[in-house]
């Protein structure tokens, strides 16, 4: 039922957007060539589907992603638990990371088609820069926050090191550190495809600019759709694991 109804949400969401979309067409007086209707759009998606080019592009898009994702998820969410223990190192380490933070990832893919070439890489590290510090700063910020009382507990029953990080700081501070995969899923796939439409021969990123080369507005729009609608559901995934842990450990 609860299921029903998200999904009753999402398309009533949808239709007010489409609603909206042939509005601002029939006002504006926008042809076809300048804002595709709906229409047009809608038959550019199952052109798409039906020539198999929206999931060779998307198989691709996605494998970079979780490349990148992952690579930068994993040692940020180590780093994060082992700088959060050790808050004067941190404090050295932090404004390191304010600087480098706010630069786009976009911005270093002169250095990064130098240094990786063109192909898989230069995307894959793009969205490496733009996971890991959202998951750096929110795993830290979780372990730093973790009550006192839980490593107390954790000196008497001799719970040391290893065994302690997995056993008591990681669960401690994993809704802080989930909070940072979520956003590290909005800011990787939002790079991921501004990678893609600056070198990249595949991908969605790609699909887009060579429609806009091509002057094909429909599939350009068409394009954006399946990027939002797979960002949409990169995001639940996301939260499906997140309820998923939290269950495991009684946190829900």
């Amino acid at each position: 039922m609860k299921l029903g109804n998200k999904l009753l949400n999402f398309l009533i969401g949808m239709v007010i957007l489409v609603i909206i979309w042939q509005i601002v067409i029939w006002i504006g007086g926008y042809p076809e060539a300048l804002l595709p209707s709906p229409l047009s759009v809608g038959k550019a998606i199952i052109a798409l589907i039906v020539e198999g080019t929206l999931f060779e592009h998307l198989q691709v898009s996605l494998g970079r992603f979780l490349a990148g994702y992952f690579l930068a998820a994993i040692p940020a969410i180590i780093l994060g638990m082992i700088l959060g223990r050790l808050p004067k190192v941190w404090q050295v380490f932090d404004p390191i990371v304010q600087v480098l933070r706010p630069v786009s990832p976009v911005a270093w893919s002169p250095f990064i088609v130098l240094w990786f070439g063109i192909g898989n890489m230069p995307a894959i590290v793009i969205i490496f820069i733009a996971a890991f510090f959202p998951v750096l700063l929110t795993t830290v910020t979780g372990v730093s926050k973790i009550d006192r009382s839980f490593l107390k507990i954790a000196e008497n029953l001799e719970i040391r090191n290893l065994k302690l990080m997995v056993t008591f700081i990681f669960p401690a501070a994993f809704p802080s550190i989930v909070s940072g995969l979520r956003l590290a899923v909005g800011t990787g796939w939002i790079f991921l495809v501004a990678g893609e439409m600056v070198g990249a021969q595949s991908g969605l990123g790609f699909l887009i600019v060579d429609a806009r080369n091509t002057l094909n507005l429909d599939y350009v729009l068409a394009g954006i759709i399946f990027i939002g609608v797979s960002g949409f559901l990169l995001d639940r995934l996301i939260g499906l694991f997140e309820g998923w842990v939290g269950k495991h450990w009684g946190m829900t």
